[in-house]
This record gives C-alpha cells, sequence and structure tokens, in this order.
C-alpha cells in the first residue's frame, strides 16, 4: 500500500497503520510493516525503525494530521513522539482480510510446531509431526487467537488434544544429588512432582535420577536450593525423553 500525505508531501510505502479511538476521536499513526510485533515484545527497540513518520494523523491514508488541540484533550500531552508511543503500545493495528488470513495461517503453523515440538505419544514416547498435529487441530476447531502468543496457545491446544488423542509434554529427565541427612525428607517434598524414579544412590549421598513433567522444573529447583541452602544439586540429562521415529494414528 502506498499513501500519499498532502500535508507534508512524503510518499508513505510499506504502511502498517495501527490505531486508537480517545476522546471520542479517532487517532492514527504509520509504522513499517512486520516491526509492530518486534517493537511490542521488545526485540526492536528503536523507534526510528518502526515509525514511518512522528506524526499523529486522524487518517493516514488521507495524510490528514491531528489538530493540536484535539491531542491535549484526548492524551493531555501535544509530544507527538510520546503519543506515537502510546498508540504503537496499546492500539489496534489494521491488516487488510489477506494479511490477517496469512497471520492467522502462520499462527496455526507455529502452535502446530511448538505442541510437536514438546510432546509425545506417553504409550510409545514418540513425538507427533507437525503435519499430524496440524490436522487433530483442524480436527478440535481450534480457533487462532492473535492476541495471544503462540506459546501461550500451544499449551491450550495441549489441554484440548488430551481429551481426543494419546498425548502429553515430554517428560524431562533429571539427576539430583542432595546431602544425606536432608536428603530423605527433601524426597516426600519432592514425589508429587516427580512422574517416575529410574534409580536411587544411598552412598555419601542421596543421588536419584527421574522422569519430570517441564512444568514443574522450576517448583523442583526452587525446593532442592531451599531446603538444602545450596548444597544440593540438580542437572538436566535429557530436555525431552522421546524414542527415535515418528508418530503415526492407527
Amino acid at each position: 500500500m502506498s499513501i500519499f500525505t498532502p500535508t507534508n508531501q512524503i510518499r508513505l510505502t510499506n504502511v502498517a497503520v495501527v490505531r486508537m479511538k480517545r476522546a471520542g476521536k479517532r487517532f492514527e499513526i504509520a509504522c513499517y510493516k512486520n516491526k509492530v510485533v518486534g517493537w511490542r515484545s521488545g526485540v526492536e527497540k528503536d523507534l526510528d525503525e518502526v515509525l514511518q513518520t512522528h506524526s499523529v494523523f486522524v487518517n493516514v491514508s488521507k495524510g490528514q494530521v491531528a489538530k493540536k488541540e484535539d491531542l491535549i484533550s484526548a492524551f493531555g500531552t501535544d509530544d507527538q513522539t510520546e503519543i506515537c508511543k502510546q498508540i504503537l503500545t496499546k492500539g489496534e493495528v489494521q491488516v487488510s482480510d489477506k494479511e490477517r488470513h496469512t497471520q492467522l495461517e502462520q499462527m496455526f503453523r507455529d502452535i502446530a510446531t511448538i505442541v510437536a515440538d514438546k510432546c509425545v505419544n506417553p504409550e510409545t514416547k514418540r513425538p507427533y509431526t507437525v503435519i499430524l498435529i496440524e490436522r487433530a487441530m483442524k480436527d478440535i476447531h481450534y480457533s487462532v487467537k492473535t492476541n495471544k502468543s503462540t506459546k501461550q496457545q500451544a499449551l491450550e491446544v495441549i489441554k484440548q488434544l488430551k481429551e481426543k488423542m494419546k498425548i502429553e509434554r515430554a517428560h524431562m529427565r533429571l539427576r539430583f544429588i542432595l546431602p544425606v541427612n536432608e536428603g530423605k525428607k527433601l524426597k516426600e517434598k519432592l514425589k508429587p512432582l516427580i512422574k517416575v524414579i529410574e534409580s536411587e544412590d544411598y552412598s555419601q549421598q542421596l543421588e536419584i535420577v527421574c522422569l519430570i513433567d517441564p512444568g514443574c522444573f522450576r517448583e523442583i529447583d526452587e525446593l532442592i536450593k531451599k531446603e538444602t541452602k545450596g548444597k544440593g544439586s540438580l542437572e538436566v540429562l535429557n530436555l525431552k525423553d522421546v524414542e527415535e521415529g515418528d508418530e503415526k494414528f492407527e
């Protein structure tokens, strides 16, 4: 899209419009495409890399710049750069139907990729392919939410898929080395967070190799540090306990 602004004779190209309604009026800013998400996620920190111009418009496509009194009434200031930041952070990105469709398709595939990467069939411990997860997501009629991250949605998808197929997050294999005195007592506290204890060795220290749900890792790490006052150790042996080969639906 190419926009001509007669107010400042600048032709704006490759424009992404971000809009905000405030005090009963519409305000818009002109940004570079694909930069808004980077700014909001903190990846892009240079405002000049995001904004095509520091002007605030009432209509970007017509080149109509907002009046100073309207800016003060709506935002309490006429500092256009500060207002641009507010709109950039909280405004609504305007996209065409085609762009929205492309964005939804990409997010759908990204979610499926995360699920396939994190999960296995609990009976065979084999991972599912991305294509198979995409098909399963379509079967449950999963609808992508553009206001949520793909990682958040992947966790939602896993919960929903559990009702329809054999799937769970791949277990993480850990080794704990604990002081003997605290070890036995601490083991009882750790038990609810452990899926499978694969081996135990009592000698000068208590050494346990086990499988856990990755979601419990932080809680286990903090518990060991707290209860052993830093004397215990935690080692990740495998991020994912999986078997070779891809899982297939029968």
